[in-house]
């Protein structure tokens, strides 16, 4: 057998990666991990860890008016950024030295440096060294992508918000996925000015319909100016001659290249022309238009693993590459691009390989949050995928919950299952309520099992609370 310098050589050091390893090492092999951002990877340094932070500090701005309902005599001030980005920016440092402690602890060995493949078994190194693995397992994640369009540049991703020196008086978020809608709130909550384009005919496409609407009901009652079937035709800097010629003339320019650790943020107010025909200036322009994987000069296709039309690496279901030796997780697969994913991924891989125990991934019935204002949790199939395939019964509420509809505010929230006609399974949960993150994670549990709606129903209701609604409507709004 030949000698390797590793058992196993995990390129990334990102949630999915760290995790592998440390798990890997743990059944006694003697593994490496490579990186050359910040130890955490997206999760943590530059997406769900610092968004949610954001998500908590921009809550605060209806906390006061809210408390003056409730009888307390207080008044808001106003929001400091720096204050909050130099204690934000101290708690990723602290999370990664987490991470680095975790990996030297599991006697990983750390290089903080790219790596590519050279090999079916060989990794170099950015110094020009090269080490050689009978494992390697590739965890580089992806990274927010511009538009193809002149002056993309002008614009931000979404690596660039936790870097910005101060708030933008006004800005412009292209897109209508998870990403523009939760920074579109958070931006609106520390009170930013925010207008959204978002060229389809309603936000978070590929979500439940009924849930969507709401949540672009609430984003517009809150003061976000949503435009929908809308997108950017031309955009320059704000002091420059405007273009000239037909509205996309001249598109084509390169997507951007990844900049995982960008500095600085907006190059300053961005004149845009709108497809709807609106003309104005932004402060600061966002584009949340997609991702892509992180497989640009690795070396893949040299060795023979094959790649997605999206550039993503092609698996099978225990993430196994079409080269044995090499595996992939996370979102470099562009399977399900979720962190808890990554790590399960992670976790399967070494079942698999390191434990002698087949395992493969389990993608089905995976619950996930949206962090808007209000916030979306849902696990199973959307009312229209689950009409599709088979007859359907659906139970829906929507109502104003106490404690805001106390307080003077408008706000909705909506519980709904859906469920087979046949095997009354739930199929489907989906929550648009404040911690609708939180609630998802146990109703989850239960639709994973296999629950009935006769279970939900069997379940006395905690009173009073808003997720009670989830085991009191006895009754279908509809079948399909």
């Amino acid at each position: 057998m030949a000698d390797f310098d590793y058992d196993l050589f995990v390129i990334g050091g990102g949630s999915g990666g760290v995790r592998a390893a440390r798990v890997a090492a743990a059944t006694g092999a003697k593994v490496a991990l490579a990186e050359d951002s910040r130890l955490g990877g997206t999760c943590v340094i530059r997406g769900c860890v610092p968004k949610k932070l954001m998500v908590f500090a921009s809550e605060y701005s209806e906390i006061f008016s809210d408390a003056r309902a409730y009888g307390w005599d207080i008044h808001e001030g106003s929001f400091d950024w720096g204050r909050f980005a130099g204690q934000l920016n101290t708690e990723l440092d602290r999370l990664e030295g987490v991470y680095r402690g975790l990996l030297e602890g599991s006697n990983v060995e750390i290089f903080d440096q790219r790596a590519k493949l050279a090999g079916t078994h060989e990794v170099r190194l950015s110094d020009g060294s090269t080490r050689s693995a009978k494992h390697i397992l590739i965890a580089t994640g992806g990274h927010p992508v511009r538009p193809e369009m002149p002056n993309a540049h002008l614009g931000m991703v979404s690596d660039d918000i936790f870097h910005m020196e101060s708030l933008p008086r006004s800005i412009l978020i292209v897109g209508g996925g998870y990403i523009a809608c939760e920074f579109a709130c958070i931006l609106h909550g520390l009170g930013v000015e925010v207008t959204q384009f978002y060229r389809g005919a309603q936000i978070l496409r590929g979500f439940d319909e009924e849930a969507r609407g709401l949540i672009a009901d609430q984003m517009q009652e809150r003061g976000i100016d949503l435009h929908l079937g809308t997108n950017i035709v031309e955009m320059c800097p704000a002091d420059a001659e405007r273009p000239e010629g037909p509205a996309g003339e001249g598109l084509g320019a390169p997507v951007s290249e990844p900049r995982p650790d960008a500095e600085g943020g907006s190059a300053g107010p961005v004149w845009v022309k709108a497809s709807n025909g609106m003309a104005r200036s932004f402060d600061a322009v966002l584009f949340a238009t997609g991702r892509a994987p992180n497989t640009r000069d690795m070396g893949l296709e040299e060795v023979g693993v094959t790649l997605g039309r999206r550039g993503e690496i092609v698996v099978d279901d225990f993430s196994q590459t079409a080269v044995p030796s090499i595996y992939a997780i996370g979102d470099v697969t562009d399977r399900v691009n979720l962190t808890p994913v990554a790590i399960r991924e992670g976790m399967a891989f070494v079942e698999t390989v390191f434990k002698g125990n087949p395992t493969p991934v389990d993608h089905e019935l995976i619950p996930s949050a949206v962090f808007t204002q209000p916030e979306f949790g849902t696990i199973g199939l959307s009312e229209e995928e689950a009409r599709d395939r088979e007859p359907v019964e659906i139970y829906c509420t929507s109502f104003r919950p106490m404690q805001t509809a106390f307080a003077g505010r408008p706000d909705r929230v909506m519980m709904k299952l859906v469920v087979s006609k046949e095997t009354r399974r739930v199929l489907g949960c989906h929550i648009v309520a404040p911690h609708a993150g939180e609630m998802i994670q146990l109703a989850g549990i239960a639709v994973k099992m296999g629950a009935t709606k006769e279970d939900f129903d069997r379940t006395v209701a905690v009173h009073p609370t808003m997720s009670e609604e989830l085991v009191t409507m006895k009754s279908p709004v509809r079948s399909a």
